[in-house]
């Protein structure tokens, strides 16, 4: 019998087969971002509706009895009302999706927790966020100065809470943390992505790579939720 984590792990994929489907249409079909349209955006929150039928899955008594995946259930919601107004960024919905994420990296950071606080993992996060906005800060005009500033340090300090629970070094890792991590320092890279062709300069492949790193770090923090039942035990136990 494996260890307390691997088991769910494994019977997890069955449960993403939705997602994984969802997420070839999207990239088969790679509708044009010129002519935003309902179904346009059907398609690309596809991945993530399937990511709430993969928590609801769990039973609402597991949700239920479990904050930290009510959280993420909450936040892959949000996500989905951001990926709907991106569609429209170009007719003057661009802050609106930001705000939906801000909104989801509140959430996520809260599901994450507070413990332990691991303060080196803390001061290399703001480290890159600080380098991020700097390099950004030249090209952003307006309210945008601001907004930015403010959306780097909520996606940062989400980073910094997932990287945290992490401990490598004292072997306390398991699975989903290490999911939670990888699914959070996927999230930043996809935004910078986003930041940086948006404000900065075209980046090539830009669609592609922000899309890829951004479905695949929901999927990662959405399987990160199925392990904290036995995380809040634990939590209970000692």
């Amino acid at each position: 019998k494996g260890s307390p984590e691997t088991v769910p792990v494994k019977s997890e994929g069955p449960k993403l087969v939705p997602f994984f489907k969802a997420t070839c249409v999207y990239f088969v079909l790679w509708l044009p971002t010129s002519s935003p349209s309902w179904f346009s955006a059907l398609i690309k929150c596809l991945p993530i509706f399937c990511l709430w039928v993969f928590l609801l899955a769990h039973g609402f008594s597991f949700l239920g009895a479990h904050s930290s995946a009510r959280k993420i259930l909450a936040g892959l919601i949000f996500s989905a009302l951001g990926d709907a107004f991106l569609i429209w960024q170009e007719q003057g919905y661009f802050v609106h999706g930001l705000l939906m994420f801000a909104i989801t990296h509140i959430l996520y950071s809260s599901a994450f927790g507070m413990k332990p606080i691991n303060v080196s993992a803390g001061l290399i996060i703001a480290a890159v966020s600080s380098v991020s906005y700097l390099l950004l800060y030249p090209y952003l005009s307006g309210p945008f100065t601001y907004l930015v500033a403010v959306y780097i340090g909520l996606i940062g300090f989400m980073g910094w809470r997932a990287v945290a629970g992490l401990q490598l070094a004292n072997d306390l890792w398991t699975w989903t943390k290490l999911s939670a991590c990888l699914g959070a320092v996927l999230f930043m890279v996809s935004d910078l992505t986003i930041a940086v062709n948006k404000f900065c300069f075209p980046v090539p492949h830009s669609r592609a790579i922000i899309m890829a790193t951004y479905y695949a770090a929901q999927m990662l923090i959405a399987l990160s939720a199925v392990e904290c039942q036995d995380v809040e035990i634990a939590r209970k136990r000692s």
